[in-house]
């Protein structure tokens, strides 16, 4: 009996499947899948001039604050980060690149990148519409109120 796979049991083995692929990727720099995420994140932010809080990391990558916090000890132990006082609030830590997490950080998104074009070639690629309405469905899943209900 062959039965039809549920909407969470694919958008699970999907989110194995890619975590797979891109701690594979990363893996070169030193990397897990999670310290990319927070990285790269970091890369992002500081593009801005941004200098986050673990806190403030954690809402933009959707991780939990003590990972974060877990992640960010292991990346400045390993010289990719600087976890510093926040000035403006002594209980906050702030987190900077450092000028050796910049270079692994530009090296490993481009590397991420290249894998996402081949992840999303079913699909058309990472420009393509179905990528785009990919990304909108995704992020209507993600913006539902009820979300924060369940966790």
């Amino acid at each position: 009996m062959e039965s039809t796979p549920t909407t969470g049991s694919l958008v699970w083995r999907v989110s194995m499947k890619w975590r797979a692929a891109v701690d594979r990727v990363v893996a070169p720099f030193g990397l897990t899948h999670a310290q990319y995420v927070v990285l790269a994140s970091l890369y992002g932010l500081a593009q801005s001039g941004a200098r986050p809080s673990q806190r403030q990391l954690a809402n933009v990558t959707g991780l939990e604050p003590v990972y974060v916090s877990r992640l960010a000890r292991t990346l400045d132990e390993s010289g990719l980060i600087e976890r510093t006082e926040h000035p403006s609030d002594s209980r906050a830590v702030e987190l900077t690149l450092t000028p050796h997490g910049n270079d692994v950080a530009v090296h490993a998104i481009a590397a991420v990148r290249e894998l996402h074009d081949l992840l999303l070639a079913p699909i058309g690629g990472v420009r393509s519409a179905r990528n785009r309405e990919l990304i909108a469905l995704l992020q209507a899943l993600l913006d539902n109120p009820l979300q924060g209900e369940l966790a």
